[in-house]
């Protein structure tokens, strides 16, 4: 490996040196490592979610986006699968299917129907519908970025803001859409005040400013409920149809109308040159991490090498390793107990919040329904129920994010002693998901439904006064027989209509349990999941550092013990390999520090 002079190096060319130099050190565990960050240098993906409530003009904004009419738009069309637009050299298309206890599979469409797919499509064969994975040749997409567009959420029958949350936690940017026709809701406020906990660069997109001439009010409005929220997000005011009016009229004027000028730029500033400086402290904390690895065996080597009569110098150093050897093991023991007691706590903690949010939405449904009349509002309680679940999905959602993390950086804590260390990447699209639905309530009686209530009550109190009234010389029908009638039948309605809606409250009652009862069994799998995912991910992440570790300090030893014993013929020749091989390394170390500290460029590199 050569002198590196860290102005213009290209990131793969510096990988690749160190790549060759680990593998010449036996070293597989840390040439793994770094074929992973070449990877990602080599192929960066942006990866740019697209959500917002129902009929927001999420799929008309993609289409303009990309300047492609690639999804289904409408008044009576809306996305119902999440779409995945990646770039791809000729145009196809995929439906990614799972199955309990399966992998995914990978099933081929023709790119002309993805807006034909629903849930019930045949080619699903039984099985979910995860996403729909899309490629095409599109410069925006050709530049890394990957476009999904997901169903609307909010709403009675909508797609769950929880699952839309766990894609926010795996992205690189989150773009919200909401109609300028309006101010910002309360549930969109909570719904972008969850994505930024997730997601540090989130955007709300002010769309259809074209059919709305006071656009500019609402945008003031929007700006201070942010603020009021405390939600530091940038918001940008666009039109989907001047867009593409301006890309088909080749109209510049209306380009810059459309408001997504500031938008490319949100996404090159933002979005690009963020992910660019991630993948460059990535690529320099993987390459200081490998240059001190590296480092510690070629200099334990050295330092036998130049003491041939193994002095107190090299002694000192055998008996630090040794003890770093027997330090390290006792903190594999400990962290992977500190892991295997967290996640117990986690599953424990979350799913007893999950329950307790749960039964809370319950109670407050309940003394709702028993204080009025659910026939008349069940939709409005249907879109209520839909909404709260979704709210306490979400938040128990960001609750296990935010405890992942601490219990993250406790296990980190155990390595101390060897260093800084990186914690893994946790994002995770698959997340909680609320399942079934209302069933509706035996509809109120019409008007012909009262009278014949009100008639078949009144009969008893026509005959029984009407025979009484006989014995005075009267007819059955009178005055008097027809007034108790009346009485009768008016008593007899309504304690029918008491009667129905005693039922009605207890069958809405039941359905909203039975309801809640659905949704807390599939999200406790859904949560149990995924905290085996993160056991699984913590577990190999912090294995791979005690691994590395144990590696180098054994490397370290062996070499001391190895040089000690070497002819004295060999010791000048060998002694000049390291130190060649160690002022090699010092270089990438100073590489890797330089790159912490310097802005990096678009091709790359870095500028010193």
């Amino acid at each position: 490996m050569g002198t590196l002079a860290p102005n213009a190096v290209p990131l793969t060319t510096v990988l690749s040196d160190t790549v060759a130099a680990a593998r010449a050190a036996g070293r597989d565990d840390l040439v793994g490592r770094l074929a992973q960050v070449a990877e990602r240098v080599r192929d960066p993906r942006h990866r740019i979610v697209v959500t917002g409530h129902l009929k927001q003009g999420k799929s008309r904004f993609v289409n303009a986006l990309l300047g492609l009419d690639v999804c289904r738009v409408g008044d009576d069309t809306t996305t119902v699968i999440p779409l995945h637009l990646s770039y791809g050299a000729v145009q196809r298309a995929h439906l990614v299917l799972t199955a309990p206890g399966a992998e995914e599979t990978r099933v081929q469409i023709p790119f002309g129907e993805i807006g034909e797919i629903d849930a019930r499509s045949p080619l699903a064969e039984g099985r979910r519908i995860a996403r729909i994975e899309a490629e095409l040749p599109n410069q925006l997409l050709a530049d890394g970025v990957v476009l999904i567009d997901t169903p609307g959420v909010g709403g009675h029958g909508s797609t769950s803001t929880a699952a839309i949350l766990g894609m926010a936690a795996a992205a690189d940017a989150v773009l919200v859409l909401s109609d300028a026709g309006t101010e910002l809701t309360e549930p969109e406020l909570t719904f972008v005040r969850q994505i930024r906990e997730l997601c540090p660069t989130v955007a709300v997109l002010l769309t259809k400013t074209d059919l709305y001439p006071h656009w500019h009010r609402v945008l003031e409005a929007d700006r201070t409920h942010l603020a009021n929220a405390e939600a530091e997000v940038a918001l940008i005011p666009v039109s989907a149809l001047l867009r593409a009016h301006a890309l088909r009229l080749q109209d510049a004027e209306l380009g810059r109308e459309s408001g997504f000028g500031p938008l490319f730029g949100f996404l090159r500033d933002r979005v690009v040159a963020s992910d660019q400086a991630a993948t460059r402290h990535a690529v320099a904390r993987e390459l200081h991490s490998a240059a001190e690895h590296l480092a510690l065996a070629l200099g334990s080597e050295l330092v036998a090498l130049r003491d041939p009569a193994l002095g107190s110098a090299a002694v000192t150093e055998l008996q630090t390793a040794r003890a770093a050897a027997e330090a390290l093991q006792r903190r594999t023991a400990s962290w992977q107990q500190t892991l295997a007691d967290g996640v117990t706590d986690l599953v424990g903690d979350i799913d007893h919040d999950l329950r307790e949010r749960l039964r809370g939405i319950a109670r407050t449904g309940q003394e709702w329904i028993d204080e009025h009349d659910p026939g008349r509002h069940w939709d409005a309680i249907a879109e209520w129920l839909t909404d709260a679940i979704d709210t306490a999905l979400g938040e128990n959602l960001l609750l296990t994010h935010h405890r992942t993390e601490l219990l993250a950086q406790r296990i980190a804590d155990h390595f101390t002693e060897v260093g800084a260390v990186d914690l893994p990447e946790l994002g995770d699209e698959r997340a909680l998901t609320s399942s079934g639905s209302l069933a509706d309530l035996e509809p109120d009686l019409g008007f012909t439904g009262k009278v014949l209530v009100g008639m078949r009550g009144s009969y008893g109190g026509v005959l029984m006064i009407g025979l009484a009234t006989t014995f005075a010389g009267f007819a059955m029908l009178n005055p008097i027989s027809l007034g108790a009638g009346l009485i009768v039948g008016g008593k007899a309605y309504r304690d029918d209509k008491t009667a129905r809606l005693a039922r009605r409250r207890i069958e809405a009652n039941a359905e909203v349990r039975r309801f809640l009862d659905d949704v807390a069994f599939q999200a406790a799998k859904d949560t149990k999941d995924r905290l085996h995912r993160i056991h699984r991910a913590l577990r190999d992440h912090f294995a791979g550092v005690a691994d590395r570790s144990l590696r180098s300090i054994d490397a370290s030893l062996r070499a001391a013990q190895e040089a000690a014993t070497m002819a004295a013929t060999l010791r000048a020749e060998r002694t000049s390999v390291l130190e060649r091989q160690l002022h090699a390394v010092a270089e990438l170390r100073r590489y890797a520090d330089s790159m912490l500290t310097e802005p990096g460029r678009a091709d790359g590199t870095v500028s010193g």
